[in-house]
């Protein structure tokens, strides 16, 4: 693996991670029960997020840059 390919995939992780604890905060605030499904089902808080687009912009927008940086690692 290249070094610049490894970097770009370490600040993948790190950008999905920090995306989904936005997302458990995010679902957190606005009921307890869909932070507490985040928590132990994260596609679960994709899914949240999905419907409640407005308040969860920025973490959609860290995952959409983790993806991007995953997939340009790749290739």
């Amino acid at each position: 693996m290249e070094p610049l390919s490894a970097v770009m995939i370490t600040f993948a992780a790190i950008s999905l991670v920090a995306s989904w604890i936005l997302l458990i905060i995010t679902a957190a605030n606005e009921d307890f029960t869909w932070g507490l499904c985040s928590v132990f089902l994260p596609p679960l808080a994709y899914f949240y997020a999905l419907f409640e687009w407005r308040k969860t912009a920025d973490s959609l927008k860290f995952a959409g840059l983790g993806i991007a940086l995953l997939a340009l690692s790749i290739f």
